[in-house]
Protein backbone atom coordinates (compact mmCIF):
# COMPACT_ATOMS: atom_id res chain seq x y z
CA UNK A 1 0.00 0.00 0.00
CA UNK A 2 1.35 3.27 -0.50
CA UNK A 3 1.49 5.96 1.94
CA UNK A 4 0.32 8.89 -0.29
CA UNK A 5 -2.80 9.13 1.39
CA UNK A 6 -1.11 9.59 4.86
CA UNK A 7 1.53 11.96 3.92
CA UNK A 8 -1.09 13.69 1.76
CA UNK A 9 -3.39 13.70 5.36
CA UNK A 10 -0.64 14.79 7.85
CA UNK A 11 0.82 17.40 5.35
CA UNK A 12 -3.21 18.65 4.79
CA UNK A 13 -3.54 18.57 8.55
CA UNK A 14 -1.01 20.95 8.93
CA UNK A 15 -2.18 23.69 6.61
CA UNK A 16 -3.64 26.87 8.64
CA UNK A 17 -7.38 25.96 9.90
CA UNK A 18 -7.59 22.49 8.58
CA UNK A 19 -7.44 21.17 12.11
CA UNK A 20 -10.59 23.22 13.38
CA UNK A 21 -12.34 22.51 10.59
CA UNK A 22 -11.79 18.98 11.01
CA UNK A 23 -12.39 19.23 14.41
CA UNK A 24 -15.41 20.98 14.16
CA UNK A 25 -17.08 18.34 11.04
CA UNK A 26 -15.66 15.42 13.85
CA UNK A 27 -18.20 17.32 16.82
CA UNK A 28 -20.39 17.34 14.33
CA UNK A 29 -20.71 13.35 13.18
CA UNK A 30 -18.25 13.66 10.52
CA UNK A 31 -15.67 10.72 9.92
CA UNK A 32 -12.54 13.34 9.60
CA UNK A 33 -10.48 10.10 7.55
CA UNK A 34 -13.36 9.85 4.98
CA UNK A 35 -13.06 13.60 4.43
CA UNK A 36 -9.26 13.53 4.51
CA UNK A 37 -9.52 10.84 1.73
CA UNK A 38 -12.45 12.62 -0.46
CA UNK A 39 -10.10 15.73 -0.36
CA UNK A 40 -7.33 13.52 -1.45
CA UNK A 41 -9.63 11.59 -4.32
CA UNK A 42 -10.49 15.02 -5.13
CA UNK A 43 -7.19 16.62 -5.60
CA UNK A 44 -6.16 13.47 -7.37
CA UNK A 45 -8.94 14.35 -9.87
CA UNK A 46 -10.46 11.14 -9.06
CA UNK A 47 -13.65 10.90 -10.40
CA UNK A 48 -16.77 11.29 -7.92
CA UNK A 49 -18.58 7.68 -7.76
CA UNK A 50 -21.78 7.29 -5.15
CA UNK A 51 -20.92 3.50 -5.14
CA UNK A 52 -17.36 4.17 -4.46
CA UNK A 53 -18.53 6.22 -1.37
CA UNK A 54 -20.47 4.01 0.13
CA UNK A 55 -17.74 1.37 -0.20
CA UNK A 56 -15.68 4.03 1.73
CA UNK A 57 -18.62 4.55 4.38
CA UNK A 58 -18.86 0.53 5.17
CA UNK A 59 -15.73 0.02 4.79
CA UNK A 60 -14.86 2.92 7.48
CA UNK A 61 -17.70 2.42 9.63
CA UNK A 62 -16.98 -0.63 11.76
CA UNK A 63 -12.84 0.40 12.48
CA UNK A 64 -14.14 4.39 13.07
CA UNK A 65 -17.07 3.59 16.06
CA UNK A 66 -15.18 0.24 16.97
CA UNK A 67 -11.92 1.17 17.07
CA UNK A 68 -10.73 5.24 16.69
CA UNK A 69 -13.85 6.78 18.40
CA UNK A 70 -13.41 4.13 21.08
CA UNK A 71 -10.07 5.11 21.89
CA UNK A 72 -10.89 9.29 21.35
CA UNK A 73 -13.91 9.16 23.76
CA UNK A 74 -11.26 7.34 26.29
CA UNK A 75 -8.71 9.78 25.83
CA UNK A 76 -11.22 12.56 26.30
CA UNK A 77 -13.18 11.09 29.14
CA UNK A 78 -9.79 10.86 31.30
CA UNK A 79 -8.61 14.93 30.28
CA UNK A 80 -10.08 16.14 33.79
CA UNK A 81 -8.14 12.92 36.07
CA UNK A 82 -4.80 13.56 33.86
CA UNK A 83 -4.58 16.88 35.13
CA UNK A 84 -3.57 15.58 38.49
CA UNK A 85 -2.24 12.15 37.97
CA UNK A 86 0.96 12.03 36.21
CA UNK A 87 0.82 7.96 35.64
CA UNK A 88 -3.01 8.71 34.09
CA UNK A 89 -1.69 11.52 31.75
CA UNK A 90 1.20 9.54 30.26
CA UNK A 91 -0.83 6.55 29.54
CA UNK A 92 -3.71 8.82 27.91
CA UNK A 93 -0.27 10.33 26.04
CA UNK A 94 -0.45 6.26 24.69
CA UNK A 95 -4.06 6.56 24.24
CA UNK A 96 -3.41 9.70 21.68
CA UNK A 97 -0.92 7.77 20.06
CA UNK A 98 -2.84 4.06 19.35
CA UNK A 99 -6.01 6.56 18.03
CA UNK A 100 -3.41 8.21 15.91
CA UNK A 101 -2.20 4.75 15.05
CA UNK A 102 -5.84 3.39 14.35
CA UNK A 103 -6.89 6.44 12.02
CA UNK A 104 -3.70 5.93 9.92
CA UNK A 105 -4.64 2.04 9.74
CA UNK A 106 -8.48 3.54 8.36
CA UNK A 107 -6.56 5.30 5.97
CA UNK A 108 -4.76 2.80 5.30
CA UNK A 109 -7.46 0.62 4.38
CA UNK A 110 -9.19 3.25 2.53
CA UNK A 111 -6.25 3.82 0.29
CA UNK A 112 -6.33 0.04 -0.40
CA UNK A 113 -9.79 0.27 -1.70
CA UNK A 114 -9.42 3.23 -4.24
CA UNK A 115 -6.89 1.68 -6.03
CA UNK A 116 -7.54 1.42 -9.69
CA UNK A 117 -10.93 4.11 -9.30
CA UNK A 118 -10.33 6.27 -12.61
CA UNK A 119 -9.10 9.66 -13.36
CA UNK A 120 -12.75 11.80 -14.77
CA UNK A 121 -12.41 15.04 -16.26
CA UNK A 122 -15.48 17.07 -14.23
CA UNK A 123 -14.28 18.79 -10.41
CA UNK A 124 -14.32 16.69 -8.03
CA UNK A 125 -12.79 17.89 -4.84
CA UNK A 126 -16.27 19.45 -4.23
CA UNK A 127 -18.08 16.13 -5.14
CA UNK A 128 -15.88 14.02 -2.95
CA UNK A 129 -16.49 16.09 0.27
CA UNK A 130 -19.71 16.59 -0.48
CA UNK A 131 -20.34 13.12 -1.23
CA UNK A 132 -18.87 11.85 2.28
CA UNK A 133 -19.65 14.41 4.71
CA UNK A 134 -23.21 13.96 6.82
CA UNK A 135 -25.79 16.39 6.01
CA UNK A 136 -24.66 19.29 8.20
CA UNK A 137 -25.85 22.75 9.86
CA UNK A 138 -24.25 26.06 8.56
CA UNK A 139 -21.40 25.81 11.19
CA UNK A 140 -20.54 22.52 9.34
CA UNK A 141 -21.13 23.45 5.73
CA UNK A 142 -18.43 26.45 6.65
CA UNK A 143 -15.84 23.92 8.06
CA UNK A 144 -16.33 21.96 4.65
CA UNK A 145 -15.96 25.08 3.16
CA UNK A 146 -12.47 25.45 4.46
CA UNK A 147 -11.28 22.16 3.78
CA UNK A 148 -11.93 22.71 0.10
CA UNK A 149 -9.88 25.69 0.04
CA UNK A 150 -7.17 24.39 1.91
CA UNK A 151 -7.36 21.17 -0.81
CA UNK A 152 -7.36 23.58 -3.59
CA UNK A 153 -3.59 24.99 -2.90
CA UNK A 154 -0.26 23.04 -2.71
Amino acid sequence: MSSDLWRFAESFYQRPEVEQACLTLQGLGSDVCLLLCAAWLGKRGVSYNPEHAEKMRLLARPWQHGVVTALRQLRQDWRTAANHDSELALLREQVKRLEIEAERIQLQRLAALTVGWQDGPEETLTAWLQGLAPVLNETGRDALEQLHIAAQYR
